[in-house]
Formats: C-alpha cells, structure tokens, sequence
C-alpha cells in the first residue's frame, strides 16, 4: 500500500516537472520565427485636426507551427498620434502577447492629430515597433493631415465668403438667411457630417472653374470597401434646399454627392426670375433625387445627374431649359424602378393645382440613359410645351412635334461599371452620341466641358455633358 503510494508520488513529481516543459515547448524562442503582416504601410489617407478618425486594422501572422510571445508592441515614438488596440485594451504599448502557431491576432490603430496653423496637409507618421525573441520588426504608419474650419450650426446673416485655404466641415445645417450671399471660391472643399445640409433663404454663389472645382460630399474619408471609397454610398448628409423666396442662385464646376435629398428647389410662383443656374457641374448619388425642382425655373448647362434611388431628376411644372446635359443612373444600394426624368404638371388634364401654370422646358443635345426602368415619364408628349431635341435615350421610339432628331435605343457606351464601382459618363471613342449633336443650341455657358474641352473640337458636339 505504501508502495503504492510512493508509486504515485513519484509519477505525480514527474508529470508536475514535465508539464511547464510541455507547455514550454508549445512557444518557440527561435529568432527565425518571426512575424508576417497583412500590409507593410497602414495609411489614413487624409485626416482631419482636433477629430477622431475610423479605425483601421492591421492583421498580425504567426506563420510558425509553434507559438510565439511578441515581447513589445509600441509605437516608436513615445508622443505618437497613433493608438493602438490588441485584445480590446487600447493604448500605446503592449508586453508579452502571445500569438499561437499559424494564427494570428488583429490591431486596431486610431489616429488623432492636433491642429496647428499651417494651411497645407501635413504627413504624420509613425513606425509600429514588434519585438519577437530578440528581433525587431516594423510597420510604418501614415496620415495626411488637414487642419480644418468646423461650423456648427450657422446662420448667415451678412454676406460670407468661404475660399479653398482649409476644407470646411458642417456639423449642422448651414443656414443663409434672407438677403444675405453666400460665395463660395473656387478649390473650396465642404464636408457634411451626418444629416447636415444648406439651407438657402437667400443667394448661393458656388462658382468653382475647370481647374478649381468646388466639392461638396460627407466627412467620411475612409472606405466602405478596398479601394471603394466611402462617399460611394448615398445619405451621408442632407443636400441643399432653395427655399421659395431665394432667387439667382448659380452654381458652376460643382461635385456635389452622396447625399439624402440631393438638390431640393421649392415652389415660388414666380417665373419670371430664374431660381438657379447650372453650369458644367456633377449632381450624383443621392438616396431620393439628385434634382427636385417644384414650380421653379431652373437652367443647366453641361451637367450630368446621375445614380438615385428615386428619380434622377424631378421637375414639377415650372420653367427649364436643359443643354447638353447628361441625366443617368446606375445607383447601386438599391432597387429603382422609377424614371431617370419625372416630369409632372406639363398637360392640361393632368389632377395638378390649377394655379399653378404647366411646365415650359427644353432638353437639347442631351442624353437620358439609365441601367433599369424607363428614361422618361410621360413618355408622350404632345400637347405639352415641352420639346426633347437632339437627344439620346434608352427607349423605343419615333420623333414627332416634341421629340425631334432624337436618337432611340442605342447606348451611349459611357466608361461606366457599375459593378466595380466605377462611375464615369464620358464616352467611349466608338460612342453613337459623338458628333450627334446640332451646334444651334450651344450657348457660351457650355461652349466648353467642365473638364475644359472645346465642344467643337471635332466639328458636330457629342450629346450629354461631356465633349468626349
């Protein structure tokens, strides 16, 4: 019995000493087992002062059939903008972090980066530091940052210039009030956070030129996928609402996107003045409409509209003239099934409000195309004061009093894949819009792309937006 029980003593001793060195065996201390890492840069791209930004993840590899204990994870310098994350414990160093053999652990990485005086974006950098048994490894770490205006919540009540020295960022909507003119300066970048948006009582002045375009888009500056940038996806902020008593506004080389309600134009039974002027300008990727005007007079020159869950454009009555301009969809977040062109209140029996007068509009040497559903809405026309000349859609159809020398069906072969989205309305060399177009309509506003391109450079326009 008590040999028994020395027996099992014994063994008891044994196993207890063999099993750290079991377990030791588990992690090897081999300076050739070192670390693989998913990318050898972890870049921010361009990031703003004085605010947080998204996350970005670096994924770490033990390739090894043993584990190994990374000694040091830490930044390289002490007062880094950099934060890390491992194992859900923020900070900016970490001991004795064990990855087991051939699996790996996820870093998260943050960046913040106090605001200074400067008017350039400024490269920030950084080198990720991993110790493993002796031997050191890096990951370089980047940003390009920005400092920046924040407005929040203003009400323009005297005239305000905003020019291209720092981007803008709106926190809230941006108000201007009765007659007061906002300017907007060529090269001058606003970024909305969520649900923020223009509200114009007054007068807009958005005249950016070829070289200095103005643009307009949400504060997300990260990917939604690789390589797919987020301002892709629609509704990150609000658009821009004209109100009834605002008149004269232009807006020129404007890229405005990603929005709820793109460019809301509201009713103000006055014709006789223009409540808006286009000129060589990208309306795109709006969550309703890109262009909704109701009883207003609008004019466009050399625009593209394009991708919408609702209608790219919506007129309701009221008085327009279109040139050369492209109107498309390929919106990609969901289904649509409505008409790239809404127009409504244009016809004497249409159930509209008898006060209002019916439409008046022209669309000339243009182009209405879009992936699903129809081009236009009412398809017929006639007996309105409405006239499609020199235009190209995606329908079966014939000329008459209103559509004249129009082209049917055939595509206008844009370098558009909406699968890979990629999102460009310019035209394929072997186009059918090319030289299509009657050069009677061109007028000095659109004489010229807003890529800078002379419409008559190969004699006849093409139609849409751009001269090739």
């Amino acid at each position: 019995m008590n040999a028994g029980r020395n027996i099992l003593f014994i063994f008891t001793l044994i196993f207890g000493c063999l099993l750290p060195s079991c377990i030791s065996d588990d992690i090897t201390d081999s300076p050739s087992a070192t670390l693989s890492f998913s990318t050898d840069v972890v870049s921010f791209g361009t990031v703003f002062t004085d605010l947080s930004t998204p996350t970005a993840r670096l994924l770490v590899f033990n390739r090894n059939k043993k584990g190994v204990m990374v000694s040091s994870i830490r930044f390289k310098n002490p007062d880094s903008p950099f934060r890390i994350n491992v194992d859900g414990i923020s900070g900016t160093s970490f001991t004795d972090v064990e990855i087991r053999g051939n699996d790996s652990i996820y870093v998260f990485l943050e960046c913040f980066v106090d605001a200074d005086e400067s008017y350039e974006p400024r490269q920030v950098s950084d080198q990720l530091e991993f110790v493993t048994n002796g031997v050191l490894q890096q990951v370089e770490v980047e940003a390009w940052a920005w400092n920046v205006t924040r407005l929040h919540a203003l009400s323009v009540k005297e005239d305000m210039v905003m020019t291209s020295e720092r981007p803008y960022v709106l926190f809230d909507t941006l108000t201007v009030e009765p007659s007061a003119t906002l300017t907007i300066e060529p090269g001058a970048w606003l970024l909305f956070h969520d649900k923020a948006a223009i509200n114009v009582k007054g007068t807009l002045l958005a005249l950016g030129t070829t070289d200095n375009i103005i643009r307009m888009s949400g504060d997300r500056l990260d990917d939604i996928l690789p390589d797919v940038p987020y301002d892709q996806l629609a509704g990150q902020w609000g658009g821009i609402n004209i109100a009834p008593e605002s008149f004269g506004n232009r807006m020129e080389f404007v890229n405005m996107r990603s929005t709820v309600s793109g460019l809301q134009i509201d009713s103000c039974n006055d014709l006789s003045k223009t409540k808006l002027v286009l000129i060589n300008s990208w309306l795109h990727n709006s969550q309703n409409n890109v262009l909704n005007v109701e009883y207003g007079s609008v004019e466009a020159y050399g625009c593209c509209f394009s991708e919408a869950a609702a209608s790219v454009v919506r007129l309701i009555g009221g008085k327009h003239k279109f040139v050369q301009c492209t109107i498309a969809n390929s919106y990609l977040f969901s289904s649509y099934y409505q008409p790239n062109l809404f127009l409504g209140h244009l016809l004497p029996d249409e159930d509209e409000d008898d006060k209002q007068p019916l439409m008046q509009a022209s669309f000339e040497n243009g182009i209405i195309w879009g992936e699903i559903g129809q081009p236009l809405y009412p398809g017929d026309l006639i007996g309105s004061d409405v006239y499609m000349r020199y235009m190209l859609f995606k329908a079966n159809g014939e000329d008459d009093e209103n559509f004249i020398n129009c082209i049917w069906n055939e595509d206008p072969l844009f370098y558009t894949i909406r699968s890979d989205y990629y999102f460009n309305y310019q035209l394929q060399p072997d186009s059918p819009a090319l030289r299509r177009g009657n050069p009677e309509y061109l007028t000095p506003q659109c004489m010229f792309d807003m890529n800078g391109i002379y419409r008559l450079e190969n004699g006849l326009p093409a139609l849409g937006a751009y001269a090739d």
